[in-house]
C-alpha cells in the first residue's frame, strides 16, 4: 500500500447557515457588595445636614432685629383746663421707658423721643439723651413731660366736652433710633410704641392705657393692644 493510500480521505466542509435567532450577549463585570460604601454615603448626608442646621441657627441668632419698647411706668402729676382768659391746658406726665435689645450685639441709640397728643394732634415733645444697651439686655429711661399754659386752638369743643365728662383721652408716642454694632458694620434699627391714655380729671389719675407696638395712632383701631392697664 502506498503512502498516498494511507492518507485520510478528504471530507468536504460546508459553511453552516446563519442562525436567524442569534442574540448579542453583553458580559458585565462581577460586582462585589461593599458595606462600607453605604456607610460612607450616610456619613456624608449626616455631615451635610449638620452644616445646614448650624448655618440656619447662626442666621437665626445673629440676624439683627429691631429693639422693643415698653412703657413700663406712666404717672400723671397733674392735669387742668383753664377757660379764662383763653382756653389753656396744664398737663404733666412722669414716665419710664424700657428699651430691650434682643440681639447678641450691643445697641447704641442717639436719643429717645416721647410725644403727647390729643385726638391725633401733638401737644408736646420730650427727649432724653442717648445710651447703650448691652447684648440681650434692657435699659430703663426716665422722662418728665410738662405742659403748662398750653393754648388749645384745635378741638376746643371736644376738650371742653371731655373735661365736663371727667375723662380726657391722650395719645403718647415713643420712638428710638439706634445702630447695632455687628462686627465692622453699623446696622440702623428703630422701634416705637403708641399708647392711648385715659385720664380722670376729677381723681387726677390714669384710669386706662392701651399700648400698641410699631403702630400709628390713626391705625390703632385696627390693631390689638400688646398690653393695657386699668386703674
Amino acid at each position: 500500500m502506498s503512502k498516498q493510500d494511507l492518507r485520510e480521505p478528504s471530507v468536504p466542509y460546508t459553511r453552516l447557515p446563519p442562525n436567524s435567532n442569534h442574540q448579542n450577549v453583553i458580559v458585565l463585570p462581577v460586582y462585589y457588595y461593599r458595606p462600607y460604601d453605604n456607610f460612607r454615603s450616610l456619613r456624608r448626608c449626616i455631615a451635610l445636614t449638620a452644616v445646614l442646621l448650624l448655618f440656619s441657627a447662626a442666621v437665626f441668632f445673629l440676624y439683627p432685629s429691631d429693639p422693643s419698647l415698653e412703657l413700663s411706668r406712666l404717672q400723671l402729676n397733674h392735669v387742668g383746663v383753664q377757660t379764662s382768659p383763653k382756653l389753656t391746658l396744664d398737663l404733666s406726665f412722669s414716665l419710664t421707658i424700657r428699651v430691650r435689645n434682643r440681639d447678641f450685639f450691643s445697641l447704641d441709640y442717639d436719643k429717645l423721643v416721647v410725644s403727647v397728643g390729643y385726638r391725633g394732634r401733638e401737644l408736646g415733645v420730650v427727649s432724653s439723651a442717648g445710651g447703650r444697651v448691652r447684648a440681650r439686655g434692657s435699659s430703663y429711661v426716665n422722662a418728665t413731660l410738662d405742659l403748662d399754659g398750653l393754648e388749645v386752638i384745635h378741638d376746643v369743643i371736644y376738650l371742653l366736652s371731655d373735661w365736663a365728662k371727667g375723662v380726657i383721652p391722650f395719645d403718647t408716642n415713643t420712638k428710638v433710633d439706634g445702630d447695632l454694632g455687628l462686627f465692622l458694620f453699623n446696622i440702623p434699627l428703630k422701634a416705637k410704641v403708641a399708647c392711648e391714655v385715659y385720664v380722670n380729671t376729677n381723681e387726677q389719675k390714669i384710669v386706662r392705657r392701651d399700648c400698641y407696638a410699631n403702630a400709628k395712632l390713626r391705625n390703632m383701631a385696627d390693631s390689638a393692644p400688646i398690653y393695657h392697664l386699668d386703674q
